[in-house]
């Protein structure tokens, strides 16, 4: 370990291992640690006997859940956006070719519906992501319909740099609000449209510039054309494959790795720059690895690089039904899909994410289904505010509850050299950690990343 490096990166989380491997492959001399026995950190995929041991040590898992290679589930649940910039970084390094994916199988929108005369109240409805869809869902009445194809005709057509294909819009002077109120739409349509199709995660976006959500709104509708369907797609054997597949990219290009490596500390120089960073052997001898510059997550950086804005819940649950009243595009029960429930549907202030994958993916055994709740806490009881998410789930054989800090890196890195990431936000999706990686880099290297796939690449 006692060596000098270009870069050492601290924890295997999948935004530490993308820059890792990217930087590797930029002819940095990389030394990456974890204090884990195992990849992903934050963001790892657990089997049923280190879910156990994370969770409640000391006990070991019912005999009738199986064995662990039938089990991997994710301590951070997340799909991943078709058409969206951690696909492009996967295609653009090759990492693409170490995995293998299948769509999800079905988006959910909450939002209440009081039984009529010939139908039961309904709670979740599937999120149109087609002019088509839209004219065949309950989320719109019939004078409805026709203004949200409208709206979504105006979102396909919608370039950035191409004034006549935006209507009279300005993506910088215009609100998202005034674009809604330029269709027509109603508010339940805004609801699901803010919350289920651009992925929003409260209502602070609708007195905001549109040109954002415009965006992100095009990049659900590119995303469901890539694959049919369904704008996301998912990992076999779970999300612990991409920090593992990014750290293989690094390895082919000199990185070093050290699982089970402790980290005491960072030292620095005069001047203030991190200059190295400390750990002990097994006897507990010091070592020190220099370096020029340090990558981590929060949990390295300490409390003077991060502040606290505030907590998450996440609640894994192990379910033997899939989700009820969820069903694929054959009209069978769902084997994995995603529920938004939208803030204003239950009077909060962030939605709620429900997460469902099975054995489907390879990530449980068969007849077994892993649903993960999460959202940011509002309450002293964080718990009951997963009530409504539960409801939705059926019968719940096991429960694992996570709460944990929302911490944010207090600078950008560049005065000491110690470039933190942000922890994971709730959301169902992986686009604003993709953001972060790629703000990251452009700071330490000077440049954007270029995501251009040469015809080669793709073939290789």
């Amino acid at each position: 370990m006692e060596e000098e490096y270009d870069v050492i990166v601290c924890g295997t989380g999948l935004k530490e291992c993308i820059l890792s491997g990217l930087l590797s492959v930029h002819g940095k001399k990389v030394l990456h640690l974890d204090r884990n026995n195992y990849y992903g950190g934050a963001c790892a995929s657990l089997n049923i006997t280190h879910l156990w041991e994370k969770f409640r040590p000391g006990t070991q898992p019912p005999k009738e859940l199986g064995a662990n290679r039938d089990w991997n589930v994710d301590l951070i649940p997340k799909f991943i956006m078709a058409s969206g910039n951690l696909v492009k970084i996967l295609l653009k390094t090759r990492v693409s070719k170490y995995l293998e994916w299948k769509s999800c199988e079905g988006t959910y929108v909450y939002q209440f519906q009081e039984a009529g005369f010939f139908s039961d109240a309904k709670y979740i409805h599937k999120v149109p992501a087609t002019a088509q869809d839209g004219l065949k869902s309950p989320l719109m009445g019939m004078l409805e319909k026709p203004r949200f194809i409208n709206f979504a005709k105006f979102i396909m057509d919608w370039e950035d740099d191409k004034p006549e294909t935006q209507q009279g819009i300005n993506p910088r002077g215009h609100t998202m609000k005034q674009v809604y109120d330029k269709f027509g739409l109603q508010e339940t349509t805004i609801d699901f449209i803010g919350h289920a199709v651009a992925l929003q995660i409260n209502d602070d976006y609708l007195n905001k510039a549109c040109g954002p959500t415009i965006n992100k709104c095009k990049l659900y509708l590119n995303s469901v054309l890539t694959y049919g369907g369904s704008p996301f797609i998912y990992p076999i054997y779970g999300l612990g494959g991409l920090p593992e597949g990014f750290s293989r990219l690094s390895a082919i290009h000199r990185g070093t790795y050290m699982l089970n490596k402790p980290v005491d500390g960072f030292v620095y120089d005069d001047q203030g720059k991190v200059c190295g960073v400390k750990s002990h052997d097994e006897n507990g001898k010091e070592e020190v690895a220099k370096c020029k510059m340090v990558i981590c997550d929060p949990s390295y950086a300490g409390e003077a690089k991060t502040q606290v804005q505030g907590k998450i819940i996440r609640s894994i649950c192990i379910l033997t039904e899939p989700l009820p009243n969820t069903k694929n595009k054959d009209g069978g029960p769902a084997l994995s899909c995603q529920i938004i429930l939208p803030q204003k549907q239950l009077k909060r202030q962030n939605d709620i994410y429900i997460m469902m994958v099975s054995h489907a993916h390879n990530i449980a055994p068969k007849d077994k289904y892993v649903a993960i709740v999460s959202t940011v806490v509002e309450t002293s009881d964080p718990e009951k505010e997963l009530e409504p998410a539960y409801k939705l789930l059926g019968k719940v054989v096991d429960r694992f509850v996570d709460i944990s800090d929302i911490r944010m890196p207090v600078d950008d890195g560049t005065k000491d050299g110690v470039y933190v990431t942000a922890t994971y936000d709730p959301t169902s999706h992986f686009e604003d950690a993709s953001a972060e990686v790629l703000k990251m880099w452009k700071t330490i290297i000077g440049e954007d990343l270029d995501l251009t796939v040469l015809p080669e690449e793709e073939e290789g």
